[in-house]
């Protein structure tokens, strides 16, 4: 039985649009299953992972820059009303930030879930994501991972840039949009203070809470600032460091594009042997 050049071009073209799908499947179930694997090890921890990061799935390559959005807030606010109130969560969070509602909500529902609330940090947790570590019991993180302030965007701007031009520039130098705009920039400014004190002051004194909220929501750096392990505990808040292998393990399952070469390659270190326990 012979194959022409054309019934192989079409095997081809078969083969490069169901493969990108079955390599998709077997990653989502080698996923289910470490994350059960790491259930069962913690002791019958319930294990939700919000991991945001760009995954090639279609023929072409292309890829979606992925971020907190009201999708991911129904699938969280899911997860943990389906957990038993004795049985803790561990929230496995990679995440740029996203919509503040959809954070809030999620936050929310976690300071609400009776039994303990880890955020697990292996890389980090930016903007929103640093809400919803703040609305946790306890916040573990990989001993380079970083959070980030709070403080709101209108649009392309941070809401404290905003008030800030207006004040440097005189409500009289500055058109009626601009005035809006500050408006807005000033409401949305004490909300999300509002909302990060109330979960600051589970954890914190009344004072302590609304000098961190204060902190992270100001506009004291950039938005995109990364505040370290150091760094946090110096504003006051409680770190731990130190994540399970498998939770990188986990990450590894969640790659970014492949359409270019990669920037850093290593050579993975060998295999640690454990060594047999001593009988008698």
């Amino acid at each position: 039985m012979s194959f022409s050049l054309w019934d192989l071009l079409v095997v081809f073209l078969i083969i490069m649009v169901f493969l990108p799908t079955y390599q998709q499947r077997k990653r989502e179930a080698l996923r289910w299953r470490l994350m059960q694997r790491i259930q069962e090890r913690e002791g019958g921890v319930r294990i939700i992972a919000m991991i945001h990061r760009q995954e090639s799935l279609s023929l072409l390559g292309l890829s979606l820059q992925r971020f907190i959005d009201i999708e991911d807030s129904e699938q969280v606010l899911r997860g943990i009303r389906s957990t038993d109130d004795k049985t803790p969560i561990d929230l496995l969070l990679h995440t740029p930030g996203g919509l503040v509602l959809a954070s809030e909500q999620i936050a929310q529902a976690l300071a609400a879930h009776p039994a303990r609330v880890r955020v697990l940090v292996p890389h980090y947790a930016m903007s929103g994501g640093t809400l919803l570590a703040l609305a946790a019991d306890e916040i573990v993180m990989d001993e380079n991972a970083v959070l980030g302030p709070i403080d709101p965007q209108l649009g392309r701007y941070p809401a404290a840039s905003i008030l800030e031009a207006v004040r440097l520039k005189g409500m009289t130098n500055v058109d009626d949009d601009t005035l809006v705009y500050a408006d807005l920039a000033r409401k949305a400014m004490i909300q999300v203070k509002h909302n990060a004190v109330n979960l600051l002051k589970r954890k914190h004194p009344i004072e302590e809470a609304k000098r961190i909220g204060q902190a992270l929501t100001e506009g004291r750096w950039t938005h995109d600032y990364p505040l370290n392990v150091e760094e946090l505990r110096a504003l006051g808040i409680s770190v731990k460091v130190g994540l399970c292998d498998e939770v990188y393990q986990l990450m590894d399952l969640y790659p970014q594009p492949s359409s270019r070469r990669p920037s850093v390659q290593y050579i993975p270190p060998p295999p640690k042997r454990t060594r047999p326990k001593a009988n008698g």
